[in-house]
């Protein structure tokens, strides 16, 4: 009885003796790679067109009141009033573009192979959260950037507001990042980048709706108290109260609860919506 002779096969494979760069090099990766998928950047032109153009919606608040403060040297609009303003171009950027950052690896199941490197489920969803609150923050700030530049350049009589300046880029930072938690949530719920869009757009609409109706009811009744907090519903107002607690100014015709306690619920809002979105890629990766 012959026993049969093995046989190696050299396939060219070669030992890998370069820089280790880690996890926080390949976090920084998952970073950029998610915030140049946010407008399109490596993509096809399609992928462009939304992004760039809601971009450049957001600009053009900015462009006429520059120009309109050349002309007759007066202000058209606060700077706290531009994300309270244009809220429906940040809810359809982010109703478009969070199921990009994770739609496509619940879709094709890749998150498992993300995860086989030195990236833990937390370094990963902080990537992706990071990448899509700079991204809604890069619209608020650069429109409101803008604004200050073209009033420094102006040089009106007195001052310029720069702490109005600071309060708006303060409470836009806060809003990127609480509708960046919301909207990833949402968007990663279902594998489907259609679903996705859907359900950020459903909840925005939701709950616009729903503060200015519950405000409008408690108005007519003369309980003022329970209008300004019901009118917190809408994440926007949320951090709008939070800014006028912090910096005070005018609000967008809205009464807002005195005190801390925007803040918190604002502060506790994320820690839920974060948690709840770690949650959801801890058990994405199990399967």
């Amino acid at each position: 009885m012959s026993e049969s002779a093995g046989v190696i096969h050299d396939i060219g494979y070669r030992h890998y003796d370069g820089p280790r760069l880690g996890s926080g090099y390949a976090t920084r990766a998952l970073f950029a790679y998610s915030l140049r998928g946010i407008f399109g950047l490596g993509r096809p032109a399609r992928s462009k067109v939304i992004p760039i153009f809601l971009a450049l919606v957001m600009l053009l608040p900015a462009v006429v009141s520059i120009a309109i403060l050349a002309m007759v040297k007066q202000r058209t609009m606060e700077y706290t009033q531009l994300a309270v303003f244009m809220q429906p171009v940040l809810a359809i950027f982010l109703a478009s573009q969070s199921p990009t950052v994770v739609a496509p690896d619940l879709r094709y199941k890749v998150l498992p192979l993300y995860l086989s490197r030195p990236v833990t489920v937390v370094q990963y969803v902080v990537a992706k959260l990071a990448a899509m609150t700079l991204a809604l923050f890069l619209l608020i700030g650069v429109p409101l950037t803008l604004m200050y530049v073209g009033e420094l350049l102006v040089d009106l009589q007195g001052p310029p507001e720069t702490m109005q300046y600071v309060a708006a880029m303060v409470s836009g930072l806060l809003l990127s990042v609480l509708l960046a938690a919301l909207g990833l949530l949402l968007a990663s719920l279902t594998p489907r980048r259609g679903l996705g869009v859907a359900s950020v757009i459903a909840v925005y609409l939701l709950t616009s709706a729903v503060a200015v109706a519950l405000y409008g009811a408690f108005e007519s009744l003369g309980r003022m108290t329970a209008a300004s907090w019901a009118v917190l519903v809408n994440p926007v107002s949320l951090v709008d109260a939070v800014r006028v607690w912090l910096f005070g100014g005018g609000t967008a015709g809205m009464t807002y609860p005195d005190g801390p306690g925007p803040a918190l619920i604002a502060l506790a809002l994320i820690v839920v919506l974060v948690g709840g979105l770690a949650l959801r890629y801890r058990k994405a990766a199990a399967r």
